[in-house]
């Protein structure tokens, strides 16, 4: 009876000690399990500039893929405003998703993530955007397209006049004065040659120097007649 009721109690011992080593042994793979699940130090949370508008990425690593809700929120004095919600599953290599946020300088997002039964907090620390805004590319100056000109046909010009020279005496670059036709005809002359008497001249002459001789003579001779009356 002695033998039977102290190998009773050993194996009662020994059940026990197997229960508490089980016991142990479910907690530890429970809590390895929770953790190997999805930890919210998988998370991670960054603003950029996509070319000159800003975005909030968030990226997840969480091998095991459990999905995660990520929801985004501005907090401005205070204040929170809600930018955006996605869910996201990782992997080892890591899972990102992008929210579209023209984020100003130093801006503070707070940064929710929720993946039951694992995790419901937020990231720590809150989002700080950088000091700097998304730069906007600088403009191409468009290069003008050179225009083909159009040939017009040039205008009729009309010759140049010659310059006299300096060496040329001026009696060659002046055409002499045409006096002959310039002066004034003798009286008479004119009529004579319309009429066509300009032949007889000579003969008009001798007749009238003759009769000026004459006309001197008898002249002369009345004057002597009168002297000797006088005298006598």
């Amino acid at each position: 009876m002695a033998v039977l009721s102290v190998s009773r109690r050993t194996v009662a011992r020994s059940v026990r000690a197997l229960g508490v080593v089980s016991a142990s042994a479910a907690l530890a793979l429970g809590v390895a399990g929770n953790a190997a699940a999805c930890n919210i130090n998988e998370f991670s949370a960054e603003a950029k500039c996509d070319g000159e508008k800003g975005v909030i990425t968030v990226t997840d690593v969480d091998p095991a893929g459990v999905p995660a809700t990520i929801t985004v929120f501005l907090k401005n004095n205070g204040a929170e405003e809600k930018i955006g919600e996605q869910v996201v599953k990782g992997t080892r290599e890591g899972t990102t998703i992008t929210f579209e946020e023209d984020w100003q300088p130093n801006a503070q997002y707070r940064i929710h993530v929720e993946a039951k039964p694992y995790v419901d907090e937020d990231i720590k620390p809150d989002l700080t955007t950088p000091a700097t805004a998304c730069e906007k590319p600088e403009e191409e100056t468009p290069t003008p397209t050179p225009s083909t000109p159009t040939e017009t046909a040039p205008a009729e010009q009309p010759p140049a006049t010659p310059a006299p020279s300096e060496s040329e005496p001026e009696s060659e670059s002046t055409p002499p004065a045409d006096t002959a036709s310039n002066a004034p005809s003798p009286a008479g002359e004119s009529n004579l040659a319309e009429t066509g008497a300009d032949s007889n001249t000579g003969l008009i002459a001798g007749v009238a120097a003759a009769l000026v001789v004459a006309g001197g003579g008898a002249v002369f001779f009345g004057m002597r007649r009168r002297g000797a009356k006088s005298e006598g």
